[in-house]
């Protein structure tokens, strides 16, 4: 069977076109929002070619496909039409707030990831040599290097606006429009002005002297931009809405426009901006009363997040840390977490007598080292109960590891056994220890738990 003949199956196995209000990927899964849930055949979907695993989480239907996941999507909505929005047969019920938001977060970033995973890669890799000594930090050719890898996280606004957009099925064009706003070059050097207690600089920009602008530098932001285009989207249909019909092709969009930014540059933005201050000063909070309690709880619950494509909710205040602070500490913690998955892969696939399996664990384990974890999870772990806890407590004492010491990063980069040389520095023998302790620990563990007899069981 192709992977043609396996997608229009998968159409059809969750309720066919008419039952899909809306699809969309990640790193490794594909993503439907039905209509009707209960019209889906799990099981069936799991025995197809090329798919690793299936689940309902929060009103959202998850297919698991791994690193080819983009090419099963692209091929999708070419069956579709091309349109990753079908017009629903009916109305669904209405979703909770951890549904929403989770539809939205893994939505927005799921698109972009690659894009922040390469540039973080290669920053990474440049921290790396400058560490070294082989490349110096005021040459030329670093200078080049590290604009390649910085310029996704200074204009990540646009990046976050388009996708948002998508997502909240309003313009592409003005949204990124109202991330130039916020972007634009006035309002940034106000505000490093201000950063810098520089004669003259100003708190606020005023609007007809009554309306305040408040100064912030939004590069690399991550919640203005999303809840500014969220509130564009309802700007825009309704100024659509009570436009005539004679005026639309040119009023709309200028309306739309204008209020759209004065509720980004006046109440959103600044909300946005204190909110994930809030949230980082809360994961700061936490590692101020005990670093090794919270590198604990972090690194218990974050496999359990993996599953439950929850994860996605760690990466806005890992960014949001990075512009605030310069550092991050969740991303260390999220680092430890993927190797501790791969070492219990590791050790399933060596108790493993399958062939078979064994290839597809082995695969899985390689992905889960190289920090795509969903084969390893799905694949494999979800299968052996024992050895998907024995990842768990690996990863919360690694976690606890680290954190005790204080290990930090200093730029997002892929949780990947190749983000090593972003470590180098005073943490690194840390970081370091952490990777060891993860892997062997898992491994060790599952081996003891797991047995050979149960892993060479089918599960």
């Amino acid at each position: 069977m192709g992977t043609h003949e396996a997608i229009n199956n998968i159409i059809r196995l969750v309720g066919g076109q008419g039952n899909i209000n809306k699809v969309w990927h990640c790193m490794t899964r594909l993503r439907f929002d039905l209509i009707d849930d209960n019209k889906v055949d799990q099981n069936e979907i799991k025995k197809l070619p090329g798919v690793l695993g299936a689940q309902l989480q929060s009103d959202q239907f998850q297919v698991i496909i791994g690193p080819k996941v983009n090419s099963w999507y692209e091929q999708m909505l070419t069956v579709l039409g091309n349109n990753d929005t079908v017009a629903p047969a009916a109305t669904k019920g209405r979703k909770s707030l951890i549904s929403l938001f989770m539809d939205t977060v893994s939505g927005v970033f799921g698109p972009i990831v690659p894009a922040i995973a390469g540039a973080g890669m290669i920053k990474g890799l440049l921290a790396g040599l400058i560490a070294l000594k082989v490349v110096s930090a005021k040459s030329d050719t670093v200078m080049v290097i590290d604009l390649i890898a910085s310029g996704v996280f200074y204009f990540l606004p646009f990046f976050l606006a388009v996708s948002a957009a998508k997502i909240f099925k309003t313009n592409e064009y003005l949204a990124a429009a109202v991330a130039a706003c916020l972007m634009y070059p006035s309002l940034i050097d106000a505000a490093k002005a201000l950063s810098t207690h520089q004669e003259g600089a100003v708190s606020a920009l005023w609007l007809l002297n009554a309306i305040p602008v408040s100064v912030f530098n939004y590069s690399s932001s991550v919640i203005p931009v999303i809840f500014s285009i969220l509130a564009l989207s309802y700007i825009h249909r309704w100024v659509d809405s009570i436009m005539p019909d004679v005026l639309k092709t040119v009023f709309t969009p200028t309306l739309t426009l204008f209020i759209g930014a004065l509720a980004a540059l006046v109440v959103i933005g600044p909300i946005g901006i204190w909110l994930g201050k809030g949230l980082a000063l809360f994961i700061e909070g936490l590692f101020s009363v005990s670093a090794s309690f919270a590198g604990l709880i972090v690194g218990a619950i974050r496999p359990v997040a993996i599953l439950t494509g929850m994860h996605h909710a760690m990466t806005p205040i890992a960014l949001q840390n990075f512009s605030d602070r310069g550092y991050d500490m969740l991303m260390p913690m999220m680092f430890m977490a993927n190797m501790a998955i791969a070492g219990s892969t590791f050790a399933i696939w060596r108790l493993s007598r399958d062939r078979q399996e064994r290839t597809v664990t082995l695969s899985a384990a390689i992905s889960a080292l190289l920090g795509i974890t969903e084969p390893a999870l799905f694949g494999v772990l979800t299968r052996y109960k024992k050895a998907f806890i024995a990842a768990t407590v690996a990863s919360s004492l690694a976690s606890a590891f680290i954190a005790f010491f204080g290990v930090r990063l200093y730029g997002y980069i892929l949780s990947s056994i190749f983000s090593l040389p972003a470590y180098i520095g005073p943490y690194f023998i840390f970081a370091l220890a952490g990777v060891v302790m993860a892997l062997v620990l898992s491994f060790f563990l599952t081996t003891l738990l797991v047995g050979k007899e149960q892993a060479s069981q089918d599960a």
